[in-house]
């Protein structure tokens, strides 16, 4: 059988490992900095926990779990035959995988919330998995970095949010731009164009701006039923100044007695004003009115992070969700977190060249094998580097010293070391640092520091 990866996954090298680790690595430091503590969730939820929370596209792309045992036989014949397929999932399929991080750790904060302390801050980084069609930057496995918050309704959690975002991608010399929007003025701009019953419609098609254009928005809102006259009333959407408290200026007048809709502008600005006061550059921060993100559970505040100088879609994203725990039976936890997109920024940082070289560790030192006493010997003084936390290895047979360097090259270890019947006699240790081509005996005890 020819080997190969499952469509959307991949296989990660050692280089690739250690790059994604320093990406963690700045992410969790700053989570931790922000007073965030860790969690961890199954790989898979009970289907149930999972469908109904991303709408209806979201939903298709859910990865289900078949049944063990022989599923088969406790399927209704006549749905088999009809292709039922709705009844048929749930005669064959009653756990999937996660799909995001969010809607489970609403499962956990409703199963625990009589343990918790509010406001309960929590990280998380594990993988999702999403049927998807893979293309650049879009995988079927990949990771999510989530930062959420909830037990608080105040706004200076998403100001701390920015703040978090920025920090982080400031670490990783990534330079970045926030885009923002607020659920309710969406449905404020539903109101306002008399489409409120088809508010999902709306801010589903709204959302694919970037991907489709106006004239696809607008065809695929004539699709979805919404009549020419309020897409008519809709049409600033499409002309929006780059300056985000004069287009919120702009809704003000057009929002005159819509509640919802002033209400959202009023929270935006809250949070756009008081992130300018702690010294965030406006340039950083944009109001982008089509930002819908697609999800159902989005309640207020909306985000997305795109990198300045790289083509590649979001790499980050969230809002809040003051109604998410009600599915599961536990009301007023309201809630606001993001999401770091782990394998995109990867990316970015690949085609911007901005891994440092410390983000790829190699091995310090090679001893060479010339077997015997000499071997037990090398080993030694191996464990004492070890110790002291320098890496080493010994090559593992006592083969020709050619073939020795070529491992050590092709491996890229930086020093081959030698410690042969002489430099044991002597307490010495004979090294050479394959990238200077410099070669050096030095005391054990200059050696090891």
């Amino acid at each position: 059988m020819k080997p190969s990866l499952a469509k959307g996954t991949r296989d990660f090298t050692a280089e690739e490992v250690f790059r994604r680790k320093y990406i963690i690595n700045i992410l969790q430091n700053n989570f931790e900095l922000f007073g965030f503590q860790p969690l961890e969730t199954p790989s898979f939820e009970n289907l149930s926990t999972l469908t109904g929370k991303y709408g209806e596209e979201g939903d298709r792309l859910i990865f289900k779990i078949l049944n063990s045992g022989d599923y088969t036989s406790k399927v209704n014949q006549e749905d088999w035959d009809n292709k039922s397929h709705q009844k048929l999932t749930s005669q064959i399929s009653d756990k999937a995988l996660r799909y995001d991080l969010t809607v489970p750790f609403a499962r956990f904060v409703a199963m625990n919330h009589g343990k918790l302390t509010f406001p309960y801050k929590r990280y998380q980084i594990q993988p999702v998995w999403r049927a998807d069609r893979p293309q650049k930057g879009r995988f079927r496995e990949f990771y999510q970095c989530d930062a959420d918050v909830v037990g608080s309704e105040s706004l200076w959690q998403e100001v701390e949010l920015i703040q978090l975002y920025l920090k982080s991608f400031a670490d990783l010399k990534l330079s970045v731009t926030i885009h923002m929007n607020n659920r309710k003025i969406l449905s404020g701009l539903a109101e306002y164009a008399g489409i409120t019953d088809k508010l999902i419609d709306f801010t589903v098609a709204l959302d694919k701006l970037d991907k489709i254009g106006k004239d696809g928005v607008i065809k695929e809102l004539l699709e979805r039923e919404i009549s020419k006259e309020s897409i008519d009333k809709l049409e600033f959407l499409f002309n929006q100044s780059n300056d985000a408290l004069e287009n919120l200026l702009q809704l003000k007048e057009k929002f005159a007695g819509n509640e919802i809709g002033l209400k959202g502008v009023e929270e935006l600005e809250f949070v756009l004003t008081k992130a300018v006061s702690l010294g965030i550059d406006i340039q950083n921060l944009v109001f982008d009115i089509t930002l819908a993100r697609g999800l159902d559970y989005y309640t207020g505040a909306i985000f997305e992070v795109k990198a300045d100088e790289a083509q590649m879609g979001s790499i980050g994203g969230g809002g809040r969700y003051d109604n998410l725990t009600e599915v599961f039976g536990v009301k007023n936890i309201p809630g606001i977190g993001i999401s770091f997109g782990l394998d995109r920024i990867y990316l970015v940082l690949e085609e911007l060249d901005l891994f440092p070289k410390e983000a790829t560790s190699k091995v310090e030192y090679l001893f060479a094998n010339f077997g015997g006493e000499e071997t037990l010997e090398a080993l030694k003084l191996i464990m004492k580097l070890r110790e002291k936390g320098i890496s080493a290895e010994l090559y593992p047979e006592n083969s020709k010293i050619g073939k020795q360097f070529t491992y050590a090259e092709k491996k890229g270890i930086k020093n081959l070391v030698f410690l042969g019947e002489e430099e044991i006699k002597n307490g010495t240790v004979t090294f050479k640092n394959l990238e200077a081509g410099e070669q050096k005996t030095v005391s054990l005890e200059e050696f090891l520091g």
